[in-house]
Formats: structure tokens, C-alpha cells, sequence
């Protein structure tokens, strides 16, 4: 069977489709699934094969939302809600034991879910918001679901996990490793917090496949701009407002440089990271446009000892070493 090309224009619908033989029977986590966002969209197209799709959200009503909004469409849809605090450690550790409590195993688990912008707000457990929700969260439950993950792995398929970073990540310099443990007010911008989440994502994907030699592939991605539910928030809208993305009324900004992505374009990078088949040979890579664009990394989220010394640093925040 020959495997179609993916552009930026292709759908969510277009790649689950090419790969609905490879999604049927698997087991999808999907963090941050509220209607009108990616993860949504994501785990919409997914619940049309799997065997079972867990949708994820701190707010208990819009998981409910969703779960009806894609069982009106996909009645058969094997939906399971999980609520899920990304930015706080104890939750993060309450709902990783639901899940493992569960009969299935899991075979893929994709962290989409992200804090808006805004002012500096530390968590419960003292991290700046953005990177305890984008890195700080998922490390810690991808360490504790990893056995569920390690157990679906055959001589046919490997487990993975997948990373919905940004292209945004190359407007900053990196993660400030200083600052992960140690938040600062003072050096904290909107933007930037955002940029190093999004740096925070790629490292971490490239060092647990580095790490897991073979028993776990990561992928990172960038979806494309989309105009979704993340940036209506206020302290977001007007970080994007400022850069020129949205227009002053909050509306997407159309003389902005890049072409604009529907939700479902949008959500198609995250299922082929997710499914496609050829990526088995290319573990640890970086997606764009639904293929491999690891030349679009910024050279401070590819460099190997950045990756290595974050994954340290992380292990001593949730106080866990995460090995395989």
C-alpha cells in the first residue's frame, strides 16, 4: 500500500484515515481536550478506530462537552474522561493511579494541553505556570504511565508519546534551566515563558527517546497557527495581539506572515506523530506540515546537553528518576 504525501493542507481526518488500520485496537491518552481546541480535534478523528480514547481536562464539565460533542458523531466512540491538573504535581499523581488502574494498556500518549500566557503565576508546587503545565506535569506522567505504555511494546510496534510544541519555540533562546527549579519573576515575559514551555517540549521528546533505547519513540511537533480556544483567553489574546497575530479585536490577524491552519489541519501533525507508520525509523524526530522538519529546530532545543541536564533538573523537581 503506498502511503499518501502530507502537506499542510491535509486534515486530522486524512491521516487517521491512511493509518485507520494501524489506530484500531490502540489505546490513546489526549491531555487537554476542551471543544475548539487540537486535542479536541485530535481525539475526535482517533475515536472513529481506537479501541479506546481517554480525553483529559482540569474542568470536569468541558470534558463532558466533549465527550458528547464526539459521541453525536461517533456513537460507537469509546470515550473515557480523566480530570487532569498538568500543573500540579499531586493531581498529576492522582490521575496517573486511575490510569493505571485501568484494565487497558496504553499505547499512545499525546501531551497536548498548555497554560495560556499572562502574568507570572507560580502553581501550588512553586514552578512558573507555563512550564509546569507544558513539561513539568506531562515528565512526571509520562514517567508514571510509562510501565502502561512499555507493556503494549511487541516485535511490531513501539509505544509513543507525542509533544505538541510551537515553531514559536526559536523566537526565544531556549530554556533557562536556572529557572526552571527557581522561577523569577523578574526575568519572566508572557511570550518568553511560552517560547521555553515550547523549547521544554522538543528536549524532552529527543532525550526519552535517546533514554528509553528503543522501548518508547517521542515525537515533538508544530501544528501550524490556529486560531483555537487557547488564545481567546485573556492574558493570551493580548500577548498575541501585541505581536501582531490576532488583529486589536482578537480576531486572526490575515496580513500576518503564515498561512492560517483550520482546526483540522491543524490537529493532523499530532495523529501523523501519533500513527504514521514511517516515522518508526525516524524516533525523536520534530514534525511539521505532518512530516519530519527536524531542520526547523532551534539549535538551543537540538543541543543534546540541554536536553540531558532539563531531564535532570525535572527528576529532581518530582523528586522520581524516571528510567526504563
Amino acid at each position: 500500500m503506498s502511503l499518501p504525501t502530507f502537506t499542510s493542507a491535509t486534515t486530522a481526518e486524512d491521516v487517521a484515515a491512511a493509518f485507520a488500520e494501524q489506530i484500531r485496537g490502540k489505546n490513546v491518552l489526549v491531555t487537554g481536550t476542551s471543544i475548539n481546541g487540537i486535542g479536541f480535534e485530535a481525539a475526535r478523528v482517533l475515536a472513529k478506530y481506537a479501541n479506546l480514547v481517554i480525553i483529559t481536562g482540569y474542568n470536569s464539565e468541558r470534558l463532558r462537552l466533549s465527550e458528547e460533542a464526539i459521541k453525536k458523531e461517533v456513537p460507537t466512540a469509546n470515550i473515557r474522561q480523566l480530570v487532569l491538573d498538568l500543573s500540579s504535581l499531586a493531581a498529576v499523581r492522582k490521575a496517573a493511579a486511575e490510569v493505571n488502574a485501568y484494565p487497558e494498556p496504553l499505547h499512545v500518549l499525546i501531551h497536548n494541553a498548555a497554560a495560556g500566557g499572562g502574568k507570572f503565576k507560580l502553581t501550588a508546587d512553586g514552578f512558573e505556570n507555563q512550564m509546569a503545565t507544558a513539561h513539568i506535569g506531562p515528565f512526571l506522567l509520562t514517567k508514571l504511565l510509562a510501565p502502561k505504555l512499555l507493556a503494549t511494546r511487541s516485535a511490531s510496534y513501539t509505544p509513543r508519546v507525542v509533544m505538541v510544541s510551537s515553531e514559536a519555540h526559536a523566537f526565544g533562546s531556549g530554556v533557562n534551566l536556572s529557572t526552571v527549579a527557581h522561577p523569577d519573576p523578574q526575568k519572566y515575559t508572557s511570550s518568553d515563558g511560552y517560547f521555553q514551555a515550547k523549547s521544554a517540549n522538543i528536549l524532552f521528546a529527543s532525550e526519552l527517546t535517546k533514554r528509553a533505547e528503543g522501548k518508547i519513540n517521542a515525537y515533538s511537533l508544530h501544528p501550524g497557527v490556529i486560531y483555537t480556544n487557547i488564545q481567546q483567553k485573556e492574558g493570551t489574546k493580548d500577548d498575541l495581539v501585541a505581536m501582531g497575530v490576532l488583529t486589536p479585536e482578537g480576531r486572526p490577524n490575515s496580513d500576518a506572515p503564515y498561512e492560517w491552519k483550520t482546526l483540522g489541519q491543524g490537529a493532523a501533525t499530532t495523529v501523523a506523530a501519533a500513527f504514521d507508520t514511517r516515522l518508526d525509523t525516524k524516533p525523536g524526530s520534530y514534525l511539521s506540515d505532518s512530516v519530519v522538519a527536524n531542520e526547523k529546530i532551534a539549535p538551543h532545543s537540538s543541543d543534546p546537553e540541554n536536553a540531558s541536564k532539563l531531564w535532570t533538573i525535572t527528576e529532581e523537581i518530582v523528586g522520581e528518576k524516571f528510567t526504563f
